[in-house]
């Protein structure tokens, strides 16, 4: 069945260096058509229990492996990695409860780490945690409240690695009401603290009308529900906006209306989600994800693109089946977590690819028209996907959970709880690309993406490469400059049609992206995971407006994001012309900045140069992005003080190198250094070791006519938008650098990913 598989280059990297299966070496021992075969038959052999012949059920298996083949359908990252394997573990999405006890606080934290060692991401309320400095009247003793226990499960994610292919993610929220929410608030300031949650504050309804009128509200001890102090809504309000103003963080959750979907009240309260916010879940509650590829449900006709209904009705049917049968295909890490899931067989089937079909049927994402066509698709799905689990209860029996459910009061027997979920896709994404993520557009139209060994390839966004190449504005230099950060909204060659039909994520106004969340929001019953992107000269009140917009629209929860807003931002880009690097490189600077990881295997070169103290050997080693990352010096068998100060140069060099800083300031620093001894080499003086290390890297640097590093300035307000507006596609949503190959991290869907290697931390 290999030559049905259509993954593309940067696909096949990414399946093989976290989806196949591995010997006990680390040596790849499946293909990407072993791994579909390996997933499909897995969740196909489900069907015997429902008394399939064998017969029927190789039939779903063939078409399980049809449609994931061919990329329509893609399921969460679990499944794809534990499908038919011993772990068996299949879920993406936990919550765990915890109450306040340290028995449940210590409970809960085991349980974490088990969910983390199979692949898992868990959400968390601490609301039920009495507050900071209120007694504990068994000890005598005073609580250390809700943010000092953040940290203890912090530590313990820290400490435990998703299942060799994936790193702890944790959502932690807390309520509005409880005495500790402006701390929470407030905890992740330091940039580094509590790096493994996201987080978010629980807003209910009562909040919101009090915020609307600038009245007090109670905060209430959860311990004996009584009140111990009385704020301002509108105050608290805007210290959110302002911290999420900074960096992103908190989120905001409107938990009523979490609450007004929970299809199962009568089975308790649901307090959390898992940590991008699209899965609200009761205690001890697990959900199994997918998506459809929506660019691959196209037909052409006369030239033109339409959506093929048809295709898109039949996916979703098997797609349900298919996350219908992972439930009890799964292997859950803890007997109150299969019991729970199995009460309610939740499952969430979402999409990807939506941009990348927008662009191709020639609409632009902020549009009415777009709008339009995000409720007519996802209103199908639901539709298609309700219909088929309703087929399904018939054979197999309804959710056992139903009676006294919100389907009991609607008299609609139905196999699963909840149906639909728009989740991040960031890696899934690749794996069925090129085509766009989740609901987000475009971020970049053209991408320069790691493949082997250090080798890159332009990915573009198949719409627009067919649109371009079929209006005739294509060329690799137009690619190349995408690539490179530049916005199509500059560039003459491309005509106006197409710069509207292809606006990036920062070149759409925050409006748009929440009129779009709100649209999927419509036809969604769990949540809809998106970032409202904000351009770097916002302000604190334009969050506020977009907080506002989305209670009115009816989000279920909001995150956004200020580009630029965190300190530590560096991005690879391919080499620009030199005055472009100076519109970016002159403005007035102020970045903190910490050095990218050293990879376990990095290449380079070694240049020989003689100098007044003997042969210099001066070695130059690339990060997988091809950046120049870190320098070593050798002088022949020199020892004592020439060989430690060398040894100190490379280290500085190599210091600044990874910290971003440009190669031409350090080498400018370097050059021209004079000491007692200077020699002569192809003409040229070299005026001390110093000198000519900085030589060596001016020609390596000149060589090197691909790839730069360029620090992202932190500009005062009044000179923001200027600059801003010449590069907001270069910065789209940078938020720091990858763990596992160093490039830069974006921040999308309420995640971090990495465009280049394909890591997710959630």
């Amino acid at each position: 069945m290999e030559e049905k598989l259509n993954f593309s280059p940067n696909a096949l990297v990414v399946l093989k260096k976290r989806y196949l299966k591995k010997n006990e070496k680390g040596q790849t021992i499946e293909t990407p058509a072993e791994l579909v075969e390996r997933v499909s038959s897995a969740i196909a052999a489900v069907e015997k229990k429902y008394g399939a012949t064998k017969e029927k059920t190789e039939e779903i298996k063939k078409k399980f492996y049809e449609i994931i083949a061919n990329l329509e359908f893609v399921p969460n990252s679990p499944t794809l990695m534990n499908a038919g394997k011993d772990l068996g573990q299949l879920s993406a999405c936990f919550v765990v409860p915890v109450e306040d006890s340290m028995d449940s606080i210590f409970d809960a934290i085991k349980a974490t780490a088990l969910i983390h060692k199979t692949g898992g991401g868990t959400g968390f309320s601490f609301s039920r945690l009495r507050h900071k400095n209120s007694v504990v009247k068994s000890t005598g003793g005073v609580a250390s409240g809700p943010v000092s226990f953040m940290k203890v499960f912090d530590a313990a994610t820290q400490a435990v690695k998703q299942g060799g292919t994936r790193r702890g993610a944790n959502m932690g929220m807390l309520r509005i009401d409880h005495p500790d929410v402006l701390e929470f608030i407030k905890c992740k300031e330091k940039e580094g603290d509590i790096s493994n949650f996201n987080i978010s504050v629980a807003l209910t309804d009562d909040f919101m009308e009090k915020v609307l009128k600038e009245e007090d509200y109670n905060l209430i001890d959860p311990h004996s529900g009584e009140t111990v102090n009385r704020i301002n809504a509108h105050d608290t309000f805007n210290t959110i906006a302002e911290y999420a103003y900074k960096n992103g963080e908190p989120g905001i959750i409107f938990i009523d209306r979490m609450n007004e979907g929970n299809p199962t009240p009568q089975l308790g309260v649901i307090e959390s989600t898992n940590p991008c916010g699209e899965q609200p879940l009761l205690p001890f509650e697990s959900c199994n994800l997918g998506s459809l590829n929506l660019s691959k449900f196209l037909r052409e006709v006369d030239g033109e693109f339409e959506v093929d209904w048809d295709r898109l009705r039949d996916v979703t049917f098997l797609a349900v089946r298919f996350l219908d049968n992972v439930i009890d295909a799964n292997k859950f890490p803890l007997p109150q977590i299969r019991e729970n899931t199995l009460k309610t067989r939740k499952i969430g089937l979402g999409i990807m690819g939506f941009a990348t079909m927008l662009g191709f049927l020639g609409v632009p994402y902020d549009s009415d028209e777009a709008i339009l066509l995000a409720k007519e698709i996802m209103s199908f799905i639901y539709k298609n996907a309700k219909e088929e689990s309703m087929k399904l209860s018939v054979v197999r029996g309804v959710f056992p959970a139903w009676k006294g459910s919100s389907w009991d009061k609607k008299t609609t027997r139905i196999r699963n709880a909840t149906l639909t979920t728009v989740a991040p896709t960031g890696t899934i994404s690749i794996i069925a690309g090129p085509t766009s993520s989740g609901i987000e557009p475009n971020f970049s139209l053209c991408y320069s993406r790691n493949v082997l060994e250090g080798e890159k390839l332009l990915e573009i966004d198949p719409a627009f490469e067919y649109i371009a190449k079929k209006e005739g504005f294509y060329s690799e230099d137009l690619m190349k400059k995408i690539a490179a950060g530049e916005s199509i909204q500059g560039m003459e060659e491309v005509p106006e049609k197409f710069k509207k039909i292809f606006k990036t994520a920062m070149e759409i106004s925050s409006l748009w992206h929440i009129k779009m969340q709100a649209a999927f929001q419509d036809f969604t019953d769990n949540a809809v995971s998106k970032t409202i992107n904000l351009p770097n000269n916002a302000t604190v009140e334009d969050v506020k407006e977009a907080y506002l917009l989305s209670y009115k629209l009816r989000c279920k929860g909001v995150t956004v994001y200020r580009d630029g807003s965190r300190s530590v931002q560096v991005l690879t880009v391919e080499k620009k012309k030199e005055e472009k690097k100076h519109e970016i490189t002159e403005e007035k600077q102020s970045v903190v900045s910490y050095p990218k990881p050293r990879p376990e295997v990095i290449m380079g070169t070694t240049t020989k140069v003689t100098t007044g103290c003997g042969n210099l050997y001066i070695t130059i080693n690339q990060g997988e992005c091809g950046d120049f990352f870190e320098v070593f010096t050798q002088m022949g068998k020199a020892g004592g003080c020439a060989g430690s100060q060398l040894e100190a140069v490379g280290r500085l060099i190599s210091l600044a190198l990874r910290g971003g800083v440009d190669i031409k300031v350090i080498t400018e620093q370097l050059k021209g250094i004079r000491c007692p001894s200077p020699s002569w080499v192809n003409g040229k003086k070299i005026f001390s070791c110093a000198d000519a290390v900085a030589r060596v890297l001016e020609k390596r640097a000149m060589d090197q006519k691909e790839i730069v590093k360029v620090e992202i300035p932190v500009l005062e307000k009044q000179e923001a938008s200027v600059v801003v507006k010449k590069t907001a596609n270069t910065f789209n949503n940078i938020v720091g650098v990858c763990p596992d190959c160093g490039c830069a991290l974006r921040h999308q869907e309420g995640c971090l990913v990495c465009d280049a290697c394909g890591y997710s931390k959630c």
